[in-house]
């Protein structure tokens, strides 16, 4: 064996060679990124001014802009009704933006949470969004009996202080 290698060394070193010539042509020199660009560039001579600047150059300078007029004024919008119900905040898990997106689902008591049934309670938490699985997982109906009830030290005894 050695003397065959010894005989054709040079094979060897050609095949060697070869090798890391093609593995180099694989993972290195076929890898460049090539940028082919089918817009002329503005820059070359002929073609025509930029787009983008082209609207800066034809808008008329500040000086030359007349002063705006004064809009007629518009009457003043009627005050919001001042919301009627409970305070759905103090459940615990119910927040600003929660509380607003129960409003407007028509929920505003104690005692319209407490009253849910399990078909009640799927279909407000299919609109809840963002805020599903909070009904069950916070227990909102038997927090929302304890305050419907007026029963402060029931409800801190279960669900902590509000």
């Amino acid at each position: 064996m050695m003397e065959l290698v010894a005989a054709n060394w040079w094979l060897f070193v050609i095949a060697l060679i070869i090798g890391i010539a093609i593995a180099w042509w694989i993972f290195v020199a076929n890898r460049k990124t090539r940028v082919v660009s089918t817009r002329p560039d503005v820059l070359e001579e002929g073609s025509a001014p930029a787009q983008r600047n082209q609207a800066l150059i034809d808008a008329p300078t500040a000086s030359a802009a007349t002063a705006p007029t004064a809009p007629a004024p518009t009457p003043a919008p009627a005050p919001a009704p001042a919301a009627t119900g409970d305070d759905l905040k103090r459940i615990k898990g119910v927040g600003p933006k929660l509380e607003k997106l129960l409003q407007s689902l028509g929920v505003t008591t104690y005692a319209e949470i407490a009253g849910w049934s399990e078909a009640d309670i799927d279909r407000i938490d299919a609109q809840l969004g963002n805020f599903a699985g909070r009904i069950r997982r916070d227990n909102w109906p038997e927090q929302a009996r304890f305050l419907a009830a007026g029963d402060e030290a029931g409800f801190k005894a279960k669900f902590g202080a509000v």
